[in-house]
């Protein structure tokens, strides 16, 4: 049995293709990542509107109307003090 042996350029050919073929992996996989990474911040995105909607709610349904943009300030200053006062909030929340 004759054993053909390949010349440096067939080699090198070769390895050629190989590198393209590892580099054009390495971007679909860099894709993939991407998209993942994407899918991950929109679900994160979607849950903290959530959380944020159910909170806005709860606020209003406790003051028993709408919380209009002009009242944010003052419900944010009060919620402020009642943390400087004695964090009567934070109490609350750590309480069960």
């Amino acid at each position: 049995m004759s054993r053909t042996t390949k010349s440096y350029e067939e080699r090198l050919m070769e390895m050629e293709k190989r590198e393209q073929e590892s580099l054009e992996k390495a971007k679909r996989y860099a894709a993939q990542k991407r998209e993942l990474q994407k899918r991950q911040k929109a679900e994160e995105s979607k849950k903290r509107t959530h959380r944020l909607c159910v909170i806005g709610g709860a606020v209003e349904s406790v003051l028993g109307c709408p919380i209009e943009e002009e009242d944010i300030p003052k419900l944010i200053s009060f919620l402020k003090k009642q943390e400087a006062n004695g964090k009567y909030f934070s109490k609350a929340m750590q309480e069960e």
